[in-house]
């Protein structure tokens, strides 16, 4: 039988937190689901911790040989069956109302459904934060262009949205869901229910190892669908985008982020904010040749 909703996990080397992600799945009080598990090419413990709940007939396991994130995604995709898609990440986990509250929260016009989250440390450790105001809902598009807001591991969609947007581009490997999220955004409303429904990991990647990447990819993207979003929305996603990098990198690399805050000024978004940034990181970089010319001669007069 057809389940309601196929739940679509892609998993690499992440076998220490499978169990948590699976389990939460499992308790859900909305019980009609299909879990999809696509392993792409693990080298850790992967497989024997799926094992174990293999004897669920709801839990699905497939092997893939390094497809990468999107094609190992679309590969869930095509596998799943339900008229809904959920998407958890393997080393995230959901509390058990998650897919009930969604599923009441859809209705006509509305492509995707997303939820508040929590952040959790590597150990499973609730971090706390202060309350975040609420994000936008309905036609989203212009919103989504300056930032994604929607959890991945939140998200629940009509399997309908994907026959007529596409899948997640098989040429990205970064920022899939943002490409995704703005096509679905030209077409149909996004609807939030405000309660923190999943459980999300930080701290145990590398993803500020591949900031720029990132970044560079998000650019990409914004080149693809700017044409569609308010010419105030696409100068305030490409200035505040700049922005944050400068700010990131202000005191690591001034120079750069010199670099950043350049092309941040170039759009009529927050200007001031810009040349603030800019003449910071002119005086970080100040500061760093000065101490570099120092410590040279100290080092020749030594």
């Amino acid at each position: 039988m057809t389940p309601a909703v196929s739940v679509v996990m892609a998993a690499k080397n992440y076998a220490r937190f499978l169990p948590d992600a699976i389990e939460s799945v499992r308790s859900q009080t909305f019980a009609d689901w299909e879990l999809v598990i696509v392993d792409d090419g693990s080298t850790d413990e992967t497989p024997a911790a799926v094992k174990p709940y293999l004897s669920d007939a709801r839990v699905r396991y497939v092997r893939s040989d390094r497809l990468g994130q999107s094609r190992a995604k679309n590969l869930g995709l095509r596998l799943s069956r339900g008229k809904f898609v959920a998407f958890l990440d393997a080393d995230d986990a959901w509390m058990p109302t998650k897919l009930e509250k969604q599923l009441a929260a859809f209705r006509p016009g509305v492509g995707v459904v997303f939820c508040g989250r929590e952040l959790m440390d590597e150990s499973g450790a609730a971090i706390p934060r202060p309350p975040a105001p609420p994000p936008p809902t309905g036609h989203v598009l212009d919103a989504m262009f300056v930032q994604n807001f929607v959890c991945f591991s939140s998200a629940m969609v009509r399997r309908s949205v994907f026959d007529h947007v596409g899948a997640f581009d098989p040429g990205l490997d970064l920022a899939i869901d943002y490409d995704l999220w703005l096509r679905v955004a030209r077409h149909y409303e996004f609807e939030y229910v405000p309660e923190p429904l999943v459980r999300y990991r930080t701290g145990h990647g590398n993803l500020s190892q591949k900031l720029a990447d990132r970044v560079a990819t998000a650019f990409s993207i914004m080149h693809r669908h700017r044409g569609a979003v308010a010419p105030a929305a696409v100068a305030e996603g490409y200035a505040s985008t700049a922005r944050t990098m400068g700010w990131v990198l202000r005191s690591a690399e001034p120079g750069t982020a010199l670099a950043w805050y350049s092309r941040a000024i170039a759009w009529p978004h927050r200007r001031w904010d810009s040349a603030k940034g800019m003449a910071a990181s002119f005086l970080n970089l100040v500061r760093l040749k000065r101490g570099t010319t120092a410590a040279e001669n100290l080092s020749v007069n030594g």
